[in-house]
Formats: C-alpha cells, sequence, structure tokens
C-alpha cells in the first residue's frame, strides 16, 4: 500500500522560510519522478514543482522559479521542498505525489500559511 506523508508546515511571516518532507512508504520510489502541488482556498490544485527519479532533473512552477528549490533522498524515499522568501501568496495546503503504475497518489497535505 502506497503511502506519502507530508511535514513541515506552518506559519511564517513573508520573506521568511520553511522546508517541507515527504516520507513514502509502501515501496520504493527510486525509479519514480516525485512531485509537490498546493492547493489554495477557493481554487484548484496546481503543480509546484517535480524532481526527476535520480534527483538530477528538476521542474519549477513559474510562480516559484528562484524560491523554491525540491530534492530528494532515495535512501530514505524522501522528497523535500526548500521554500524560501515565502510570499503571502504561497498560502496553500501543500501535497507530495507520485504516479505509480497510473494511479496517482496523495498524501494528507500540510498547510503553509504566510502572513504580510
Amino acid at each position: 500500500q502506497v503511502q506519502l506523508v507530508e511535514s513541515g508546515g506552518g506559519l511564517v511571516q513573508a520573506g521568511g522560510s520553511l522546508r517541507l518532507s515527504c516520507a513514502a512508504s509502501g515501496r520504493t520510489f527510486s525509479s519514480h519522478a516525485l512531485g509537490w502541488f498546493r492547493q489554495a482556498p477557493g481554487k484548484e490544485r496546481e503543480f509546484v514543482a517535480a524532481v526527476s527519479n535520480s534527483g538530477g532533473i528538476t521542474d519549477n512552477a513559474d510562480s516559484v522559479k528562484g524560491r523554491f528549490t525540491i530534492s530528494r533522498d532515495n535512501s530514505k524515499n524522501t522528497v523535500d521542498l526548500q521554500m524560501n522568501n515565502l510570499k503571502p501568496k504561497d498560502t496553500a495546503v501543500y501535497y507530495c505525489h507520485v504516479t505509480f503504475r497510473n494511479l496517482d497518489y496523495w498524501g494528507q497535505g500540510t498547510q503553509v500559511t504566510v502572513s504580510s
């Protein structure tokens, strides 16, 4: 059974930093890309960042480029999202994601709130 568990969210002032972590269990995902999405109140879930199976290739949404960095540790089956220079518009629930055998798996989400 695939399970993703996020942690690291919280309340931070604008300009601050947070580091989110996602621990995957149920199988090893070293052959799969991993990603982060977010959903703000009243809005659709949107892509934030993704990292290739080896960690060598990353992709970020334009809205977070230069501020967020995604990384993974295949030995621990984890994927992290370092978020710097946070803005109030980054306020959302952040979700870890993996596609495994053509099925999308999501964590329960972790709340990030950025105050102005």
